[in-house]
């Protein structure tokens, strides 16, 4: 697949975004399930706090057929058993440790990486770094050589950092496409769409915010401007659904007094991103969502891309980087 007047200048993938801004006639509650073909995917990090729900939700998928579990710790084979008695006709096996990673990963079609520690009081996406890079970077190198034709969407913090290290894990296999890697920022999205619909008594389903920039803090860009449907801000309010939207994960983490992180949430907006992608694959026309990607768009350090997500990977759709030049 193409990228769309893509100029390349070196890549970047400092904080560069996509999100649908505009998504005629393919509302969530619409959509017409198209023809199941197999799919298998992957869930790395199942037994975990957003593994756990992000696996029953892709358990209620229809576009999933086969869901392979793998964590490190045992509890896996519990969370499959759990599973497997839902009446649901998606087949699920667990698989533990890294000497069955080879039997999670062969034949997948898409790998979804929640594996890692969550965010405590008083840390940072940055404090994560130590544990979680180490950790991403034995996982992608296991679908590099076990699956390396599949899309991967990293959950694991910082996303900032862990997609440029998965990226490098890749290309040393020889078997990088920046096409089929993503780092899951939905999250961000959602929140915007579901403060800002509550702050301005809209329809939440037909709220859309675009989000642009990192996945951490103040690199959090929410284009409040762009809202669709049009909406006026004062600076107050631009200004405080804005700190709310970047600083929404901290309110969880305190919320939660120690015993974790946004991990329901973060559950629901992977399996939006994975749902978006399956469909696209299947061939949904209209199917956009925002992502960390790499960056090779001339004069975008940092920037807004718009991710078509009808193809077999994504495909750039560069007209999204007007919005660059948009007010926040």
């Amino acid at each position: 697949m193409q990228v769309a007047n893509n100029t390349a200048r070196g890549s970047s993938f400092a904080g560069k975004r996509v999100h649908a801004v505009q998504r005629p006639n393919c509302s969530r509650a619409r959509r017409v399930m198209p023809v199941v073909e197999a799919k298998r995917v992957a869930v790395l990090g199942a037994a975990g706090g957003i593994g756990q729900p992000l696996s029953l939700l892709l358990k209620m998928n229809k576009c999933v057929t086969e869901l392979a579990l793998f964590d490190v710790a045992p509890l896996v084979k519990g969370v499959c058993a759990d599973l497997s008695h839902c009446n649901t006709p998606v087949q699920v096996s667990a698989h533990v440790g890294d000497a069955e990673l080879e039997a999670c990963l062969k034949g997948c079609e898409l790998v979804v990486i929640p594996a890692g520690v969550p965010r405590k009081p008083g840390m940072t996406r940055d404090d994560l770094f130590n544990i979680n890079a180490g950790i991403v970077m034995n996982l992608v190198g296991a679908v590099a050589k076990h699956c390396p034709n599949a899309i991967v969407e990293i959950i694991s913090n910082p996303v900032n950092s862990t997609v440029p290290i998965a990226s490098e894990v890749l290309k040393a296999a020889g078997v990088y496409d920046p096409r089929k890697l993503l780092g899951v920022t939905t999250l961000d999205v959602v929140r915007a769409n579901t403060f800002v619909a509550a702050a301005k008594g809209l329809d939440l389903k037909e709220v859309d915010v675009p989000v642009i920039g990192g996945h951490a803090g103040a690199t959090i860009l929410p284009l409040l401007s762009q809202t669709v449907p049009s909406v006026s801000f004062s600076d107050a309010e631009r200004k405080a659904l804005t700190q709310r939207i970047q600083e929404a994960g901290t309110e969880v983490v305190e919320a939660k007094a120690g015993a974790g992180s946004a991990t329901l949430s973060m559950a629901y907006a992977a399996a939006r991103m994975a749902e978006s992608t399956l469909l696209g694959m299947q061939g949904e026309p209209n199917m956009y969502e925002c992502a960390f990607v790499q960056s090779d768009v001339s004069g975008t350090a940092a920037g807004a891309s718009l991710l078509n997500m009808t193809c077999s990977s994504w495909q750039l759709c560069v007209d999204a980087f007007e919005r660059m030049q948009t007010p926040v």
